[in-house]
């Protein structure tokens, strides 16, 4: 078997070369080439990657081979302390990865709905890194939306509106026997909710960035029911525009990375009776303020 490139190679002074780093689109992303995450990240390419994550916001990791588990652990903890899904069944002998799995017999898909990872906890997810290994030979696209760019292109005024008001994202709805057929058994057990602000500032690029979205978010503390109501759908649909977007077809192997503080996905599930399966690790973040 031929052995497989190293991320350790040098030029001829003895520097690292610098990542291969390229625009998706217009709206937000980035293909990543130059390293190979199976051989994990030494600290000059850690400082690169992450660099790139605050520019781009999801990143697209080609010609990648499959990562061992414990490497994809030990390259989340690099970015910070790991998140420990609330709802979904952990992988034997490592609880911190969450195995994406979706069948024939599945009844639903992970993220068929636009969402932020896990906005419902008091503590939601810095980012998220994924890699699929098995995918259908069709579909099964990721679309992700740029939150600052929805943010920026509201008027001023709303700008001003949105600036004192908090939300409540919950998840009793959204998780409560969703994982029935994997085994899980969340009799007795509690999910999650939040109250977090509607915009919200990134804590490392300083951006202020719409923090609602379809899946979790619930209402608007301040506003009566209707209101709350009313100016919740203008936002999810405003958020899910078109003009905020991009649509991700994966190769086997490929792996994205992406900061859930200032963009949504949604994971397409057209894929039917076709298998998507793959790993994640999710890096706890920070308190939205």
């Amino acid at each position: 078997m031929p052995k497989r490139s190293s991320n350790a190679r040098t030029t001829r002074n003895g520097a690292r070369p610098a990542l291969d780093i390229r625009r998706y689109a217009p709206a937000l992303g980035a293909e990543v080439r130059g390293v190979d995450l199976a051989d994990g990240l030494d600290r000059a390419t850690y400082e690169q990657v992450r660099a790139a994550l605050l520019a781009h916001q999801v990143l697209f990791f080609k010609d990648q081979t499959e990562i061992s588990p414990r490497t994809q652990i030990e390259i989340g903890r690099m970015f910070g302390e790991l998140h420990m899904h609330p709802a979904a069944p952990q992988m034997a002998g490592y609880p911190e990865i969450f195995e994406i799995y979706v069948s024939r017999n599945s009844k639903i898909a992970n993220g068929e709905f636009w969402h932020s990872d896990v906005s419902c906890d008091e503590v939601p997810p810095l980012g998220t890194i994924l890699q699929l290994h098995v995918l259908p030979p069709i579909g099964g696209d990721t679309l992700f939306a740029n939150m600052y760019a929805a943010h920026d292109a509201l008027s001023e005024p709303m700008k001003r509106i949105l600036e004192g008001l908090s939300a409540v994202h919950e998840s009793e709805h959204v998780y409560r026997e969703r994982y029935s057929d994997r085994g899980v058994d969340d009799t007795g057990r509690e999910y999650p909710s939040a109250t977090h602000p509607v915009v919200r500032t990134h804590p490392e690029t300083g951006r202020k960035a719409l923090y609602v979205n379809r899946t979790f978010t619930t209402r608007i503390k301040e506003l009566e029911a209707a209101e709350s109501e009313a100016l919740l759908g203008f936002l999810f649909d405003h958020c899910e525009g078109i003009d905020f977007q991009i649509r991700y077809r994966w190769e086997r192997n490929d792996v994205a990375f992406w900061d859930n503080r200032c963009a949504m996905h949604r994971a397409i599930w057209d894929y039917w009776p076709e298998r998507r399966k793959g790993r994640r690790v999710t890096i706890k973040g920070d308190r939205p303020a």
